[in-house]
């Protein structure tokens, strides 16, 4: 009686195993899954000649691997110039227009004609080499004077030939005295310095302030051939980053275009655009969605990263190949940490692979479904 009961079983169970067996045997390429499993990502790492590096970050690495070189344009923050003050008034420089005005109460006067007292001198273009020429004088050196020195300046060098002679100096400011206001403002255009303090903020707000239309708007700015950027948000809470601005600067207001990929089981895969200036990997996760609940390996989380050549190094101050991947453990305090440290880059990828429990499932749960059947079958 037991052997007849037992012979049916036993020969369910073999069926099981073999399908088990079969089943277990293509779960970790023909599942259907939405992330890939760490371990088919990094089995590489033990090839003989792998491609990418693979460098775990711990708290006691961090520090030394967000000193690695900048990747993505910058690797996601900005380079500001420091604070510069200079006199309330204008400078003159080179290609400023001088209208000087003579005052000479002498009849024989050898400037103004007879019939005034005054002689009027527009538009004096400063030279290359900072001087105006002035009648019965010649060239008289002006650039880097305030007005008011330029003033006394002119008045000494006339002194000589007309002694009671007065001088007024209004200046014009020149192509190397305005900025430009190039785009992202209500009114862009060339804006004259009133005075060698104008502040970014002062002509962002003379340009009816930053477009309301812009998404997380960046401010650029081009000087001397280098250009600069800091997001708008940090210029309006930072008082210490409202500069002064210099003859020849142009301000470009445009949206932060950098962005890293989020991708595998989190709670969306998308470009995440970079809300801030600095973003973590732990805060990557959360702009991600977070960690896909019964999916995500939470033991597993990678950050892929490209390299340029020239940033190769073979000490521990820059990566050794041109592709990395980072890994992070987010079960353990110590890769919470590292993970809270460690900066992500632009045009990073930060991936949540799958879990290996959830391949697991698949594989109990495609074996549930086939004796269901076959139960059912058998039945009818």
């Amino acid at each position: 009686m037991f052997r007849n009961l037992w012979g049916p079983v036993l020969h369910q169970i073999v069926r099981l195993c073999a399908v088990l067996g079969s089943v277990l045997a293509i779960s970790g390429c023909d599942l259907p899954r939405g992330a890939a499993l760490s371990s088919e990502i990094l089995k590489e790492q033990k090839a003989g000649s792998p491609t990418f590096s693979v460098v775990p970050v711990r708290r006691d690495t961090v520090a030394r691997l967000a000193s690695w070189p900048a990747t993505g344009g910058g690797g996601g923050s900005f380079r500001w110039p420091q604070q510069r003050r200079g006199p309330d008034s204008p400078v003159i420089r080179a290609g400023d227009s001088l209208d000087v005005t003579i005052w000479d109460s002498q009849e024989n006067s050898l400037l103004t004609p007879a019939t005034a007292q005054l002689v009027a001198l527009p538009s004096l273009t400063v030279s290359t080499s900072g001087a105006v020429f002035l009648p019965y004088v010649g060239d008289v050196l002006v650039s880097g004077q305030t007005p008011p020195e330029a003033r006394r300046t002119l008045q000494a060098a006339l002194d000589p030939v007309v002694p009671s002679a007065q001088v007024q100096v209004d200046v014009k400011a020149g192509k190397l005295n305005t900025i430009d206001l190039v785009s992202g403002v209500n009114t862009p255009g060339p804006l004259a310095l009133p005075d060698r303090n104008f502040s970014v903020l002062a002509a962002l707000a003379a340009g009816g302030g930053v477009a309301p239309f812009l998404r997380n708007p960046v401010l650029r700015l081009i000087r001397n051939g280098k250009t600069y950027g800091i997001r708008t948000d940090r210029l309006f809470s930072d008082a210490s980053k409202d500069i002064a601005l210099q003859g020849g600067d142009k301000l470009i207001v445009e949206e932060d275009r950098r962005y890293f990929t989020a991708f595998g089981a989190t709670g969306a895969e998308k470009l995440v655009y970079f809300e801030k200036d600095r973003i973590t990997a732990l805060e990557a996760v959360s702009l991600a969605g977070g960690l896909s609940d019964g999916r995500a390996n939470p033991k597993a989380v990678l950050i892929l990263r490209d390299y340029a050549a020239r940033d190769l190094r073979q000490d521990d101050k820059g990566p050794r190949m041109r592709q990395v991947v980072f890994t992070f453990d987010l079960t353990q305090a110590d890769g919470l940490f590292a993970a809270r440290a460690f900066p992500v880059h632009p045009m990073d990828t930060v991936l949540a692979t799958e879990s290996p429990v959830v391949a697991a499932q698949s594989v109990l749960g495609l074996a549930g479904s086939f004796f269901g059947l076959r139960q059912s079958a058998t039945a009818n």
